[in-house]
């Protein structure tokens, strides 16, 4: 018989945890959920308080076997599922087939799977706390409620395999309702001016600004020749000149949000890839003799707080091996917004000595990526603000103002390790402005007027709209990347260079809801139910009667809906070509991965092709076929011949439609850290992007 045995979701954070307790420990793993909802019916009796009727999941007999013959061995039981909602269900669902007491001290949460923590935390078991698994069970069964009721509505006036789901609605919204901006917006002309001065030996750039005393919108090419022609000779005189220190202070550690925008920026993972490595970093990595560690510490969390454990290690490991100057002198507030839980610190290594280049060994290229985002971001964020040297001056010429603008990076500070991305691709301006005087006179050299138009507001991106659900309050660390999955493959979005695009799918299932079920789509309405659910945690609110208010008036829309909402018949739009195999017109379908060509005789006929995009540049190698882009298994965008495979000439780059200079071979488009630009196949021809 063994002493204790404990239970966790997954065989990795088995095999670490096991390590840190010794013999007398028998760790297990649940492998997940062993209860829920079955997937045939809703599961929920609305009769009966609405009461969930939960039966073992199917699959996983064998392991509750295994689980319940390896409890009837133990002295005592310990339940060490993940320190959230999700977490406290699985350990209550496992009590519950295990016949353990929800009353006793069997559940045991830590924050970071390391020797001190796991040790701590068996020092302190508690009962399950049932308002988190109210709280979790209170999402499960009004999303059941949304879900298995607005489906099968969509299934017989749309078409089968179609769902609803309140975070999901809002997410298509918002992607839908961006798309309507970019439709409808109307471009507006405006005109800049730069120019080309110099004072001495020295050049520099200056745009205009204003004219007497009043900035003034170019908004016309007379406009621009208005300015022009007020301008008098060449000489410009230094009107004001502004020098001023900025500091720039670091951002926080990651939190779930953050750490999904920052490596779609970054690394370009998409949201689900960041949390499937996450886990395993959580989890723990084999490291050779030091045996498998958990690398950070828990990667659902809407927090930017560390423990004061990791704010003195990092502390130390800057001051020995960047200098005490790099140390952090303040200690900087962090805004804390109201819907945040700060149940759990930030994410974070669960020791900043774990370096990065000390763990390429033992992780795969992709985890290694985001542990270092991880590592630097937490030692980033500990250090010294960067102090730049920012300077302002005007030129002044018959009443003309051009305004040049400097900076100079003075000290780096926590941007020697880090500097945040952001989702415009704004490059860090590090460009110091010659010692110009007040009242001295510069030569201008040159003025390029410049025609531009106002653009559309930009479609979303992965890293975007999980900010924008953020911000407005929808769904919780845990939702986002299961969500931005759902959409996806349900066929309501697709992405088109990485942002989302809504399908005639989605539009049509958008507008459905929007007029039977509008609560569902209203923002301030779906936020409400959040901060609805987050009380139940707290224990301020009853989740029986949370359920209750929101399914009477429901109840009354699905009636409705039911009586007045008519089919809709989604026609297959012609894709201008006919079936290779048997003549008949190929149409566009919607797959999960977006559109695709199919035969109109199906199922008689199931020929299916992918689209492929003619980029307009002749094939190099067989000079008679066009390049096309085409997407690769792992959806990764490739150029090839459209005569393939009588031709199979190949590029991850983006050929470009005229030779180099040089040598007269194929350029292609490059990316590197620094952007754009445009490389010559054959030699060493380089040159920006224009």
């Amino acid at each position: 018989m063994s002493d204790y045995l404990v239970i966790v979701e997954s065989p990795a954070k088995a095999k670490t945890i096991g390590k840190y307790l010794g013999k007398k420990y028998v760790v297990k793993a649940s492998m997940g959920h062993v209860r829920d909802l079955p997937k045939s019916q809703m599961g929920v009796s609305v009769e009966e308080n609405y009461e969930p009727r939960y039966i073992t999941i199917r699959g996983k007999g064998p392991v509750l076997k295994e689980l319940k013959t390896a409890a009837k061995k133990a002295k005592r039981i310990y339940l060490a599922a993940d320190p959230d909602r999700e977490g406290e269900a699985i350990a209550w669902h496992l009590a519950h087939s295990l016949n353990i007491d929800e009353h006793s001290d069997c559940r045991v949460v830590f924050n970071e799977i390391t020797k001190n923590a796991i040790k701590d935390a068996f020092k302190q078991p508690r009962p399950i706390n049932m308002d988190l698994v109210d709280a979790q069970q209170a999402r499960r069964i009004l999303d059941r409620l949304v879900g298995y009721n607005i489906s099968p509505l969509l299934w017989k006036k749309v078409k089968k395999g179609l769902s609803a789901g309140r975070v999901q609605s809002v997410a298509v919204k918002l992607i839908t309702d961006r798309e309507k901006e970019i439709q409808s917006f109307v471009p507006e002309e405006y005109w800049s001016i730069q120019g080309q001065f110099s004072y001495g030996q020295e050049q520099f750039e200056a745009r205009f600004h204003s004219i007497n005393g009043n900035k003034e919108t170019l908004s016309t090419e007379e406009n621009v020749h208005h300015i022009l022609d007020t301008l008098s000779g060449a000489d410009f005189r230094i009107a004001e000149v502004k020098k001023r220190e900025r500091k720039r202070n670091p951002v926080a550690p990651f939190t779930t949000s953050s750490l999904q925008q920052e490596a779609a920026r970054k690394l370009n993972f998409r949201a689900k890839k960041t949390m499937l490595i996450a886990q395993q970093l959580y989890e723990g990595i084999d490291l050779g003799k030091q045996g498998t560690v958990g690398l950070i510490t828990y990667m659902r969390t809407d927090s930017t707080r560390i423990s004061d454990t990791a704010k003195q290690e990092t502390f130390e490991y800057i001051q020995k091996n960047y200098g005490e100057e790099y140390t952090k002198k303040e200690v900087q507030k962090q805004k804390q917004d109201k819907k945040t839980q700060d149940a759990h610190e930030a994410i974070r290594p669960t020791s900043v000595m774990y370096e990065p280049k000390q763990m390429k060994e033992y992780l795969s290229r992709d985890q290694l990526r985001l542990y270092r985002l991880v590592w630097e971001r937490l030692v980033a964020s500990e250090m010294a603000p960067a102090v730049m040297d920012t300077m302002t001056v005007d030129l002044e010429n018959n009443g003309v103002i051009f305004r040049a603008n400097g900076s100079k990076l003075k000290f780096p500070g926590f941007m020697k390790v880090y500097i945040e991305g952001n989702d415009d691709n704004k490059k860090e301006e590090d460009r110091l402005l010659p010692d110009l005087q007040e009242n001295e006179m510069v030569e201008k050299q040159e003025l390029n007027p410049n025609q531009h138009f106002t653009q559309p507001p930009p479609r979303y991106t992965e890293a975007r709209l999980v900010k924008t659900l953020e911000e407005l309050g929808i769904g919780r660390p845990s939702t986002y990347a299961p969500t931005l999955d759902t959409i996806q493959r349900r066929g309501y979005v697709a992405l088109d260079e990485k942002r989302f695009v809504p399908t005639e799918l989605g539009e049509i299932v958008l507008d459905l809801i929007v007029e039977f079920f509008p609560e569902i789509l209203d923002v301030e309405f779906t936020a409400k139910m959040e901060e609805d659910l987050d009380s139940i945690e707290d224990g301020r609110d009853n989740w029986i009667e949370i359920i209750d208010q929101f399914y009477k008036s429901f109840e009354k829309r699905l009636e409705v809906a039911e009586e007045q909402m008519e089919e809709v018949e989604i026609k297959d739009e012609p894709a201008g070509e006919d079936c290779e195999k048997c003549g008949h017109e190929m149409v566009y379908k919607m797959g999960r991965y977006g559109k695709f060509m199919a035969c109109s005789n199906f199922p008689d006929c199931r020929n299916t092709k992918a689209i492929v995009k003619d980029i307009g540049v002749k094939c190099p190698t067989c000079k008679e076929g066009n390049i096309v882009e085409r997407k690769s298994k792992k959806r990764r965008i490739f150029y090839g011949c459209d005569r393939y495979p009588e031709c199979e000439f190949v590029s991850w780059d983006k050929p470009i439609a005229r030779p180099c200079p040089k040598c007269e071979s194929l350029l292609v488009e490059k990316k590197s850290k620094k952007g754009v630009f445009v490389a010559c196949t054959s030699c060493d021809y380089e040159e920006e992007k224009q």
